[in-house]
């Protein structure tokens, strides 16, 4: 199959063996898939993945020496799958997944494994018990969102929020997004969105910010203060570069509750004393549980979720090199799917 490769830091568009499904598995076509900006860091930084994962005893290993096919926010059409396994779904019906892959007693990472290649190339193996067929009428391009907006649904459900909390999204990228289109669904109120970019700024009102902010003319933490009213604050970080949790737990008011969803890949400082004096509580965030994944489809499916202004752009196989680069320019972009 043509997919792109992660080879030596690089993408580079080249045929490779295509995925045999085993026992459990389904082979599946890939119908479209949204380019992550963990991807565009994992390509910079795919070493300090590996380093975690060695060091912290993350299931998923990694070698970099190898060909990794990335791509994990997809929508598939199923073709086939291994012998003797039971799935709910059948061929030629579209499903989604989280992109896990269950195989031999290991666990491999969609799109981060040299072992189950990802939405980039035009065939990948799923785990028969994961995938989720699509409702009827949902178009292909919406369901792929289904795992950038389920990271949001998690990222809401840990803040444990309560009716009078009112909450702060700093960084209007695919994940602020989905964490407003969260907030929104548990009618929390009011929703303070905070990014320099104007295009983002417009999605996230369309998904239910009630207030957002420019930082380059009014800091964040002020807009809140001025829409909150002294009521809780619930702050969720969804930049993922270094300096912003710093800039966070300085600006934060006493008792806020911070919940990091960015993923920084970089190593960063922080300074424990401002969370210390202001007894804040810093939670950081990942991926999703299965029924928040599931829940989540059905949200898109049933029009509580609006994921139709993000897809801002459709490329081929041949055109992820130069999405990559044109993602690096918020303005332009939301998200670009790859369809191979």
């Amino acid at each position: 199959m043509r997919a792109v490769v992660m080879r030596n830091s690089k993408l580079v568009i080249d045929t490779v063996p295509d995925p045999v499904p085993q026992e459990g598995e389904l082979l599946v076509r890939t119908l479209a898939c949204g380019i992550c900006g963990s991807d565009l860091h994992a390509l910079k930084h795919a070493d300090k993945l590996v380093e975690v994962a060695r060091e912290g005893g993350t299931p998923f290993t990694l070698d970099l020496r190898r060909d990794v096919v990335m791509g994990h926010e997809f929508c598939a059409e199923v073709i086939d799958c291994g012998l003797n396994t039971s799935a709910t779904v059948r061929r030629g019906e579209r499903v989604v997944s989280m992109p896990i892959l269950f195989r031999g007693g290991r666990v491999e990472g969609i799109g981060y494994s040299n072992e189950a290649s990802g939405g980039y190339g035009e065939l990948m193996v799923l785990s028969a018990s994961l995938a989720l067929r699509v409702p009827n009428g949902l178009p292909t391009e919406h369901a792929a969102l289904t795992e950038p907006m389920a990271v949001g649904v998690h990222a809401v459900a840990k803040a444990h929020l309560d009716a009078h909390d009112a909450a702060l999204v700093i960084g209007c990228g695919p994940v602020g997004l989905a964490v407003i289109a969260a907030l929104k669904l548990r009618n929390i109120e009011p929703i303070v969105a905070a990014d320099f970019s104007a295009t983002r700024r417009g999605l996230a009102q369309h998904l239910g910010a009630d207030v957002v902010v420019n930082p380059a003319e009014q800091p964040a933490i002020e807009a809140f203060r001025q829409a909150a009213n002294l009521r809780p604050a619930v702050i969720f970080e969804c930049v993922g570069i270094p300096g912003i949790v710093h800039q966070i737990m300085r600006d934060a008011p006493r008792d806020a509750r911070v919940l990091v969803a960015g993923v920084c890949m970089e190593d960063d400082v922080i300074k424990p004393l401002f969370g210390i004096n202001k007894e804040l509580a810093l939670q950081f965030v990942f991926g999703y549980t299965p029924a928040e994944f599931a829940d989540t489809l059905q949200a898109i499916a049933d029009g509580k979720i609006d994921v139709s202004p993000l897809v801002t752009g459709r490329v081929g196989i041949d055109g992820v090199p130069r999405a990559f680069d044109e993602l690096a320019h918020p303005d332009a972009h939301a998200k670009i799917l790859v369809e191979p």
